[in-house]
């Protein structure tokens, strides 16, 4: 610990420039960042163009800054103070021009390109709450990519407003936060029975109600899963760190147009604010997601004269035909009452039901066909261990998992982006481990779905409103439970 005087050198340094004492203490943090950029032996150059394009208008500003950002650089380069200095070497990734991303930016981003991928104008339809803002902030940007914005008076009428632009052909979205869902969970309901498309981006943080809006926290996993009435059966796709959160709106708006079914977008308060470098993808190597509707009837009745059927499904994905309002010869009821397989007729038949409740269902389980299986971390192969995870815990579980080999140990790691419906090898990936940890920052809300699936035992470790291994301290315990599984104690 090194006490510094950063305001005395400070204003000693800028002395020449005339400036009164406050103004010169504001370039304290340039004689900080100059001292920290000669202990980890930065560039100057470019932090030196950066501060004398900042303030262009202010010759006086920028001189002072500079001279405040040197005098630290000189500091660290005489004293005696600091024995030591550093070099981070460059972080091995792969070539290409990458910038500076939030989650909730790339977000943004993702959902702009599907929309570009699809054909399709987005449209969003949004109430704000923290911590999804900033996407409904950034999305109205966007008009010149036929995006269109809608901030509602409330969640009900975000998400009924953008279920109606689905309806009529376009890439309906919502985005909110954990009391949001429970608001719309109605209208998700009747997304469901209409088959429709519909990504809900749902950025958590800590609840129940009202609950901590500027606290992340994984607690709405069950709410995603199961939080409407009937059987309601919705895809979930979780990003991982905020870059993956761009590929992860790609892959919502995938299944929700290939599948024509609301997709939950399952992100949290740490991956919306957080940040990290993105490398820019090359617009050919996105995916295809062109959509098609339907233009004619695809059914004769008992005459022989050409009809719509609306439920008449795709006999790979069991999607229905999409058909866009006011086209001729399409017309066909639309709501939420239960309808007939096949024509779309009100229908109180429990037969009928029992069969659409079971065609749904095994719509979103088809998902998992066109989904890639989970891959696991083992270098060595021959782990016992197997840590688990999802959404945001991706970061810390990894950085847990390599103090653990690098103590010598082995272990494995997997992490789930898709969570229903789970990839199709998952089961036999639990299968080859003699213990699985999961930690999550909730009570338990993935366990629960693994243990009742597939039958394991895994351990839980459990933090709210913060990831599971935050601070030294805690990380020490962390490792040492890990550890303890690891060696079978």
């Amino acid at each position: 610990m090194h006490s510094l005087d950063l305001t005395g050198m400070t204003v000693e340094a800028v002395k020449e420039f005339g400036l009164g004492r406050k103004e010169a203490a504001r370039a304290k943090n340039m004689f900080a960042l100059g001292l920290l950029s000669w202990m980890y032996n930065r560039p100057t150059e470019g932090t030196i163009d950066f501060l004398r394009s900042k303030f262009a208008k202010k010759p006086d500003i920028a001189n002072a800054n500079v001279a405040a950002f040197r005098a630290g650089w000189n500091y660290g380069e005489t004293t005696e103070d600091f024995s030591v200095s550093y070099e981070v070497k460059p972080a091995a990734m792969a070539a290409g021009t990458y910038r500076n991303i939030s989650g909730n930016l790339a977000l943004a981003y993702g959902l702009v390109a599907a929309s570009v991928q699809s054909g399709l104008p987005l449209f969003l339809g949004a109430y704000p709450i923290t911590p999804a803002s900033d996407i409904l902030h950034e999305l109205s940007k966007h008009k010149r990519f036929g995006v269109q914005t809608f901030q509602a008076e409330d969640e009900i009428a975000g998400i009924g407003a953008a279920l109606g632009a689905s309806f009529g052909g376009a890439l309906g979205v919502t985005t909110t936060s954990g009391p949001g869902v429970a608001l719309k969970s109605e209208t998700i309901g009747l997304a469901v029975s209409l088959e429709l498309p519909l990504v809900i981006c749902a950025i958590q943080r800590g609840g129940p109600s009202t609950g901590l809006p500027t606290k992340t926290e994984q607690a709405d996993l069950m709410q995603a899963m199961y939080g409407r009435n009937g059987e309601a059966p919705v895809p979930i796709v979780a990003p991982q760190s905020p870059a993956d959160c761009f590929d992860a709106a790609l892959e919502a708006v995938r299944i929700a147009l290939t599948y024509r079914t609301p997709v939950f977008l399952l992100s949290d308060g740490y991956l919306a604010n957080g940040s990290e470098p993105w490398r820019i993808p090359d617009i050919a190597g996105l995916p295809d997601l062109s959509v098609e509707f339907a233009t004619e009837p695809n059914h004769t009745d008992a005459k022989g004269n050409p009809e719509f059927w609306p439920y008449l499904r795709d006999p790979e994905t069991l999607a229905r035909p999409w058909a866009i309002p006011g086209t001729a010869g399409l017309e066909h009821r639309i709501g939420g009452i239960e309808k007939a397989d096949g024509s779309g007729n009100i229908s109180y038949d429990p037969a009928n039901h029992d069969l659409m409740v079971r065609t749904r269902q095994a719509k979103v389980d088809g998902v998992a066909r066109s989904i890639p299986d989970l891959e696991v971390d083992d270098p060595n192969g021959d782990a016992k261990v197997l840590v688990l995870g999802w959404g945001s815990t991706y970061g810390p579980i990894g950085a847990a998992c390599r103090r653990v080999r690098k103590a010598g140990h082995s272990i494995a790691q997997g992490h789930l982006r898709h969570i229903n419906p789970f990839p199709t090898n998952l089961g036999e990936v639990l299968k080859r481990y003699e213990k699985v940890i999961i930690p999550e920052m909730n009570l338990g809300q993935l366990i629960t779905l693994i243990r009742a699936r597939y039958l394991v035992d895994a351990m839980g470790y459990n933090k709210n409103a913060r990831h599971a291994v935050p601070g030294r301290r805690a990380r020490r315990g962390a490792d040492r439970d890990v550890i303890a599984g690891v060696d079978g104690s």
